[in-house]
C-alpha cells in the first residue's frame, strides 16, 4: 500500500512542479509557434514524465557522484524543455533555469527539517509496542505506513506552497520581464540563485552518509542542524527574492535618471532658444512685411510694361514665396507656434497624408505657465503621436492618420488634449502607469510620457490617457499659476 501511495504522491508532485515550471517560464518567455492554450499542459506533462523517468533511471542514494549527476540531469531537462517549448535564446533563460532549480531545492531543505521532527512519531509507536499498547504486527505495519504517508504528504504540500509563493513573489518583483539584461546584470541576479543551488548540492552530499552499510542522517548526529540549516535556507531564499526586487529598483532608478536628464536637457534647450526664436521670427515677419511692400511697388511699376510676361510671372512667384514665410499655425504662443510648424514640416517630409489639426489649441491671455514647459509637454506628446502614426502607416497603408490638439481652461486649471490615430496595439505591464515602448532600447525610449507627467506635476497637475478603437487620447492637466521658483 505504501509503495502505491508513494507513487501517487510522486506523480502529483512532479505534475505540480511542471505547473510551476510553465507558470515561471511562461511569464518571461513566449511559446514557440502559434498561440495554443494547450501548450502549458504539454509543458506540465513533459516535465512530469521526464522527472519521473529520471527518478527511475537514477534512484535516490547517498553517493556524491550520483547526487551531482542527478542535479546536472535536472538542469539539462529544464534547458531542453525551455528551448523545445519557448523562444529561449535569451540571457534571462539562464536565470530562469538556475532559479527554478534553486528555489525548489531550497524549499525542500527548509521543510525537510519539519519532516525530521515528525519522524519522532516512530519513537512514540516504539514506546507503545514496549508497553503493550500495540500487539498486532499488521496494526503496527498499517500505523507505520499511514504515518510515513502523512509525513510525506505534509512535506510535499509545504514544499509546494512555499515554492509557489516564492515564484509568485519573484514574478511580482520582476515587473519588466522584457527588459534586455546585460552580462553584469545577469551575474548580479544569478549569483544568489547559483549560491543557493550549490549550497543545496553540498547539503545533499554531506547530510546523508552511509556508515558500516547503514544510512545515517547528519541531523541525528548534530540535532542543532535542525535549526541551522533551515535558517541558512531562509537566508538563501530571501537573497534570491530581495535580489530581484533590488534589481528592479535599480532599473527604475536608471530609467528615472535618464528621464530626468532628458527632461533637464529639454528644459535647458527650450529656455536657450526661446528668446532666439522669438527674435528670429520677429525679424522674419518684419522682413516679410517690408519685402511684400517692395514687391507690390515693383509689380505696380511693372504693370506699365504689359509685354513683359516673364517679369510678371517671376514677381508673382516671389510674392507666393514670401507668403510661405508666414507661420502655418498661430496659437498666440511663440514657442508653441514654432514647435507646431517644425513638427508640421517634419510630418510633411515623412507622411504627407497625415492630417495635423491644432485649430482648437488656444491659450488664454493670463496664462502663467512657462512657455518652455508647454513646449516640453507638446513636444513629447507630438513625438509619441508621430511615432504611433509611423507605426500605423507601416501596417495599414490605406488607413487615415491624424493628430488633433486642443486646450481649454476651467477655473484655475488649464487642460491640454492630444489625440492621434494608432494601430490599436497597446502594451500594458503590471504596475506600470503608461504603455510600454515598442523600441528595443528601453533606457532611452519610452520616457516621453514620464517627462510630461513630471512637467505637469510642477504645476500641481497630472496626466491621463485613454484608448478608444484606434484613437489614443492624452490629457494633461495643469494649474494656471506661476511656480514659486519662477517668482524668485
Amino acid at each position: 500500500m505504501y509503495s502505491v501511495v508513494s507513487l501517487i504522491f510522486d506523480i502529483c508532485y512532479a505534475a505540480f512542479q511542471g505547473y510551476l515550471l510553465q507558470y515561471f517560464f511562461g511569464s518571461f518567455l513566449e511559446y514557440r509557434g502559434q498561440k495554443d492554450s494547450k501548450k502549458g499542459l504539454y509543458v506540465i506533462l513533459s516535465f512530469a514524465f521526464l522527472k519521473l523517468w529520471l527518478g527511475w533511471l537514477l534512484p535516490a542514494n547517498w553517493e556524491s557522484n550520483r547526487i551531482i549527476e542527478n542535479l546536472l540531469l535536472h538542469l539539462v531537462i529544464l534547458v531542453i524543455l525551455a528551448f523545445a517549448f519557448y523562444k529561449a535564446a535569451k540571457a534571462i533563460t539562464i536565470y530562469l533555469v538556475i532559479t527554478f532549480m534553486a528555489v525548489n531545492q531550497i524549499c525542500f531543505f527548509m521543510v525537510y527539517s519539519v519532516f525530521e521532527v515528525g519522524t519522532e512519531l516512530y519513537n512514540v509507536w516504539a514506546w507503545c509496542i514496549e508497553n503493550g499498547y500495540i500487539k498486532d504486527t499488521q496494526t503496527l505495519e498499517m500505523i507505520l505506513e499511514i504515518t510515513s504517508s502523512c509525513l510525506i504528504l505534509i512535506m510535499l504540500v509545504m514544499v509546494s506552497i512555499l515554492s509557489y509563493r516564492s515564484f509568485q513573489k519573484i514574478l511580482q518583483s520582476f515587473r519588466e520581464k522584457e527588459y534586455a539584461i546585460h552580462k553584469t546584470e545577469l551575474f548580479f541576479i544569478l549569483a544568489p540563485s547559483l549560491a543557493g543551488l550549490l549550497m543545496c548540492a553540498l547539503l545533499r552530499i554531506i547530510l546523508f552518509t552511509v556508515e558500516n552499510g547503514i544510512p545515517e542522517i547528519l541531523y541525528h548526529k548534530y540535532p542543532v542542524l535542525l535549526f541551522i540549516i533551515p535558517a541558512i535556507m531562509i537566508l538563501c531564499l530571501m537573497s534570491i527574492l530581495y535580489g530581484i526586487k533590488l534589481f528592479q529598483d535599480m532599473i527604475s532608478l536608471g530609467r528615472e535618471r535618464n528621464s530626468r536628464a532628458v527632461l533637464e536637457k529639454q528644459v535647458d534647450s527650450m529656455q536657450e532658444h526661446m528668446g532666439e526664436m522669438d527674435h528670429i521670427y520677429s525679424d522674419i515677419r518684419s522682413m516679410k512685411h517690408d519685402m511684400k511692400n517692395t514687391i507690390a511697388v515693383i509689380m505696380q511699376l511693372a504693370a506699365k510694361d504689359t509685354q513683359n510676361e516673364e517679369l510678371h510671372t517671376y514677381l508673382a512667384e516671389l510674392n507666393q514665396t514670401m507668403d510661405r514665410l508666414e507661420f502655418r499655425f498661430k496659437t498666440g504662443n511663440t514657442v508653441v507656434d514654432t514647435l507646431l510648424n517644425m513638427k508640421y514640416h517634419e510630418i510633411m517630409r515623412i507622411m504627407p497624408d497625415l492630417r495635423m489639426d491644432p485649430e482648437k489649441l488656444l491659450f488664454p491671455k493670463d496664462l502663467k505657465i512657462q512657455s518652455y514647459d508647454i513646449g516640453i509637454i507638446l513636444g513629447n506628446a507630438l513625438d509619441n503621436a508621430i511615432e504611433a502614426c509611423k507605426k500605423q502607416k507601416e501596417k495599414e497603408q490605406e488607413e487615415k492618420m491624424f493628430i488633433r490638439l486642443s486646450s481649454f481652461s476651467k477655473g484655475k486649471m488649464f487642460f491640454i488634449k492630444v489625440e492621434n490615430s494608432f494601430d490599436g496595439e497597446v502594451i500594458r505591464r503590471e504596475g506600470e502607469e503608461f504603455p510600454a515602448t515598442t523600441k528595443p532600447d528601453t533606457k532611452v525610449h519610452g520616457i516621453g510620457l514620464t517627462n510630461i507627467k513630471k512637467t505637469a506635476e510642477k504645476y500641481h497637475g497630472g496626466v491621463d490617457w485613454t484608448v478608444s478603437n484606434k484613437t489614443f487620447t492624452l490629457s494633461v492637466m495643469l494649474k494656471n499659476e506661476r511656480r514659486e521658483e519662477d517668482e524668485l
